[in-house]
């Protein structure tokens, strides 16, 4: 499958927008190594995509990417497909508040519903409805056809490398208890 996307070709070499942003600076600033500008300028643009197409796709399934991070924290927790508001706040990356208030709009929207835990009557599961799980299905298998578009122009074996490599790069940002 082709890609979508197009690069130009200097000498016969696909360059894009980086290159020439790197070049300039190269010329500018001699001085200085560019490097990490040459990986992170293009993972900046790429997040860039990745959020337009998540937004694309989530949209045709009238989601919000919140509303899917929310239903797809749920779906991921397997059956009976709920969580407590803790756990959706550690996963999510939110605070108690806004998880308040996003648990509130999807129980307007009939995506989850709120329930007393049979444990510990204090506290309270969110459920994935069987609405919302219809949702978040649909919209990963959008998501996912999005991201096979992004990754096109790059075989099984490198897609596995650059994974291996961008793990390394996110692992110290990531707070992962084993």
């Amino acid at each position: 499958m082709k890609s979508r996307f197009l690069a130009r070709k200097v000498q016969g070499v696909s360059t894009d927008e980086v290159d020439r942003l790197v070049q300039a600076w190269r010329r500018e600033r001699p001085d200085l190594d560019i490097r990490p500008m040459e990986v992170l300028s293009r993972v900046s643009r790429l997040a860039r995509h990745l959020d337009r197409a998540r937004r694309t796709a989530f949209a045709a399934h009238g989601l919000e990417p919140w509303e899917f991070d929310v239903l797809a924290a749920l779906r991921r927790a397997g059956p009976p497909y709920e969580l407590s508001p803790g756990t959706l706040l550690a996963q999510t990356l939110v605070t108690s508040g806004t998880m308040t208030t996003r648990v509130d709009k999807l129980t307007a929207r009939g995506l989850v519903t709120r329930r007393r835990d049979e444990q510990d009557r204090r506290a309270v599961q969110v459920a994935l409805t069987d609405m919302g799980r219809t949702a978040v299905d649909a919209a990963l298998d959008s998501l996912l056809a999005h991201e096979r578009e992004i990754l096109a122009d790059i075989d099984d074996t490198d897609q596995t490398a650059l994974a291996r490599l961008l793990r390394t790069l996110v692992l110290p940002f990531d707070d992962v208890e084993d």
